[in-house]
């Protein structure tokens, strides 16, 4: 169990609290929605949390299997959903591996990134995109 102490410091500014680290991080609602949009918004956090999981998992069966994922780079794109009620419609991600990977770890890895355990907890309504990316080998 891990808990994260929040506190409201007005002009639509959240401050949360790792406790276990005593980790800070401050939180902005986003100019779309009458924030200033300062810092990562709720939604921003939901998008950033299912691309570090997926980078977590995958390290995991990478160090399972003595892979090296040095370098391997993510970037996800939150688009929200433009009528009706306010909630993330899509995250798109783009994971970028090692071209150094054979096919077998390749299948292995993408598998831990689309079971990643941010990914099961989403609604079905959220729309999630992964591709994993290999550049050509030299």
């Amino acid at each position: 169990m891990v808990t994260i102490s929040l506190e409201y410091l007005g002009g639509l500014r959240t401050r949360a609290v790792h406790g276990p680290s005593g980790t800070a991080l401050v939180m902005d609602a986003p100019v779309d929605n009458h924030g200033k949009g300062e810092s990562f918004s709720p939604t921003d956090l939901v998008a950033t949390g299912l691309a570090g999981c997926i980078l977590t998992v995958i390290g995991i069966v990478a160090q399972r299997h003595q892979l090296d994922l040095t370098g391997t780079t993510a970037r996800v794109v939150k688009e929200m959903v433009m009528d009706g009620p306010r909630r993330i419609a899509r995250l798109t991600l783009d994971v970028n591996l090692p071209a150094t990977l054979g096919e077998g770890d390749r299948r292995r890895l993408e598998h831990a990134g689309h079971t990643c355990p941010v990914h099961r907890s989403l609604h079905p309504d959220v729309e999630v995109k992964i591709a994993f990316h290999y550049p050509p080998q030299q």
